[in-house]
């Protein structure tokens, strides 16, 4: 049954420029992923760290987070790759869709975690800076299943529902053609955009630091997490009885909780630098390097002295005038 606010799936999944197919879906991750390095770097930058270092943690945490994301879904999916009549390799065809977003924050937390040491910038430093990127990126990202028919919900009479073709292999068994189904892809991404600005209202009162902010994320989209997951209607690994992503949305929350517990006991004080001790801004090392005035006098004028090129010996003074030559001469 199709209603007057029901939510039709697009007729492209991808466009081609002669022999180069490109997908919609891939270009929404695209999309969000640009949107989050931009936004991530900005508010790097404005707390002292070095705005390119994005691109460092952008390398690294997206090659290991889209390994992360289609390993996960993979293995959560598994018979959908390595099932009677499948072709193991479409598991590497990440670009037609099928990657987890639980799988890639764990891959790309392995790659934040190294561009960390190359940068010098913390951890969880750059996991709060990341908080509102990431949640656009991934509300971005949801509209990509939109355009892929792909991880909706259950049936549903709600005027919003959204409409599903009956031949999509996806299509539930036995229902009737025209039945809508619930947008679980518009759930989360309205979700997640609601959480941008919870959360970032609470940064503004309570300026959350040390990861506790990340922590934050962690929580809000596990909550959300588990509602839409459970409407789904996809096929997934079970684990006693309940899906794998509502268990892992569960422990996303968890996580979090003990995060914020954990960081606010062991830091109590405001974060001063976004750097590990020891590292620092490189636009700052230069003022930091050549503070030494006895080492670094020649740089600039002081004064009537005028600068020396560096290597070159200062010019002598000239002898100061005895006290007898200047001494006006006696008359007896």
């Amino acid at each position: 049954m199709i209603l007057p606010f029901s939510i039709p799936s697009p007729e492209m999944q991808f466009f081609q420029i002669g022999p180069l197919r490109i997908y919609i879906y891939a270009l929404c991750i695209i999309v969000g992923i640009i949107a989050a390095a931009i936004w991530t770097g900005r508010r790097l930058s404005s707390r002292g760290g070095e705005r390119g270092a994005v691109f460092d943690f952008l390398v690294w945490a997206l090659v290991l987070g889209i390994v992360g994301a289609r390993l996960y879904h993979v293995v959560t999916h598994w018979g959908d790759y390595f099932g009677p009549g499948r072709n193991p390799l479409d598991a590497l065809a990440f670009w037609q869709g099928g990657i987890a977003i639980f799988g890639a924050l764990l891959g790309g937390a392995v790659g934040v975690l190294i561009a960390s040491r190359i940068t010098g910038i913390r951890f969880w430093s750059f996991a709060d800076a990341l908080v509102p990127g990431l949640l656009l990126a991934q509300a971005v990202g949801r509209l990509g299943n939109w355009f892929n028919h792909e991880l909706f919900g259950g049936p549903t009479t709600l005027p919003w529902g959204l409409e599903i073709e009956s031949t999509n292999p996806a299509f539930p068994i036995g229902l009737p053609e025209g039945t809508l189904f619930h947008p679980t892809f518009l759930y989360e991404a309205v979700w997640n955009l609601l959480g941008i600005v919870v959360l970032l209202a609470i940064e503004r009162k309570w300026r959350p630091r040390w990861g506790t902010f990340f922590a934050l994320y962690l929580v809000w989209y596990g909550i959300g997490r588990t509602v839409t997951e459970s409407l789904r209607v996809d096929p997934s690994l079970l684990f006693l009885g309940i899906r794998t992503n509502v268990l892992a949305a569960f422990l996303a929350v968890v996580l979090g909780i003990v995060i914020l517990i954990v960081q606010r006991r062991r830091h109590v004080g405001i974060e001063s630098s976004v750097y590990l001790q020891g590292r620092r801004n490189p636009t700052d090392s230069v003022l930091a390097d050549t503070a030494n005035p006895d080492e670094f006098f020649h740089v600039l004028p002081h004064g009537d002295a005028a600068a020396v090129p560096f290597g070159a010996e200062p010019a002598a003074e000239a002898p100061a005038a005895s006290n007898d030559a200047a001494e006006p001469a006696r008359t007896a």
